[in-house]
């Protein structure tokens, strides 16, 4: 089942809205099979194992193991239930049950019926944490939230406002650091964002330092401050817009009308859910950040620290969450927080 893991991770950031799954064939101790799921309307990763097996005269005699439960519905692609059944293979080993209304419980079901043996729960703890975002979408409704910020060795994201003399980031971390957030960025399905950040940095939110696809982008904008020309609003990715004045969608921008008087990170979650975005980074500012800890409205926290100093400036934001992970990078620190209060 481990095994299967390590394969469903092949497909992080490009199966949305899928889940991530992994799967392997077993005959006589050999693994004679396996796939993963590369992007949502291609083969499902027990057909790819099934269908990476020279001998299919051996599936009648193996073992299949997969990280989730198979779908038993036609979506844009047939029952993987069926074909597994059809296959001739009779034991089933799978890792989590998915959460999805459509399948929950209704794959297993389906092999039971057709007499197959099937055992469930293997490795569940780390199934279901390969596909913590999809099951956050399907039983909290709403995308899986990362925090992420870099902050001074004195505890600053960002330098006093009066110092900055243009429109530009300025770094707190090496370039290592900044090629990991990339990699973020080529795994989440979207980033957001605040309007004094845009207005002070000018980011583009794409993924330059790695390879993979730009996330939506998505930014709080109340009274629509931001200017046309800035990055957020380039052809290089799609943008949400969430503002007190006025719903309206276009290729590239979409405006999205929410009350500010209201508790704000729990609108745009909403929406985010209506939308079908599993996963999200929010990358501040401080006040944006502290809106979403303070809603308890996060599931990790990633949290850069450079060598710098400021002395003033903005305040990292305040929040109480179990360490998880700590890395060097070069000369950086990376400390990776979990949520234990939702």
């Amino acid at each position: 089942m481990l095994r299967c893991i390590q394969l469903a991770k092949n497909g992080l950031g490009t199966t949305y809205p899928n889940p991530l799954v992994g799967s392997l064939i077993v005959h006589n101790n050999r693994i004679i099979g396996e796939g993963w799921h590369y992007k949502a309307g291609q083969p499902h990763a027990e057909v790819n194992a099934v269908n990476s097996v020279e001998n299919k005269k051996l599936l009648k005699e193996a073992t299949i193991y997969v990280s989730l439960e198979p779908c038993s519905h036609f979506g844009k692609t047939p029952p993987c239930a069926d074909l597994i059944i059809e296959s001739g293979i009779k034991k089933i080993i799978v890792g989590s049950l998915d959460p999805n209304p459509k399948v929950a419980g209704r794959g297993i079901k389906r092999f039971m019926e057709a007499g197959c043996d099937v055992v469930v729960g293997v490795s569940e703890k780390e199934c279901d944490e390969l596909n913590k975002r999809f099951f956050t979408f399907h039983t909290k409704k709403r995308p899986y939230i990362f925090l992420k910020w870099a902050q001074t060795i004195d505890g600053f994201i960002a330098p006093k406002n009066e110092t900055r003399k243009e429109t530009k980031p300025v770094w707190i971390t090496n370039e290592f650091s900044r090629q990991l957030v990339h990699k973020m960025r080529a795994e989440e399905q979207s980033i957001l964002v605040g309007t004094y950040t845009v207005l002070q940095d000018n980011p583009s939110l794409t993924v330059r330092d790695w390879a993979g696809e730009n996330p939506l982008r998505i930014v709080i904008d109340k009274e629509l401050k931001i200017p046309q020309d800035f990055s957020v609003f380039d052809e290089r990715s799609k943008t949400v817009v969430f503002n007190e004045r006025e719903t309206k969608t276009s290729e590239q921008i979409d405006f999205e009308k929410i009350g500010f008087s209201e508790e704000i990170p729990q609108q745009i979650c909403e929406v985010l859910f209506q939308r079908n975005i599993q996963s999200i980074i929010i990358e501040g500012g401080a006040k944006t950040l502290q809106s979403f800890i303070d809603a308890n409205l996060w599931d990790e926290a990633f949290v850069f620290s450079g060598k710098k100093t400021f002395g003033e400036g903005v305040k990292a934001p305040i929040f109480k969450g179990e360490i998880t992970s700590e890395v060097k990078i070069k000369d950086d620190t990376l400390r990776i927080f979990k949520n234990l209060k939702n």
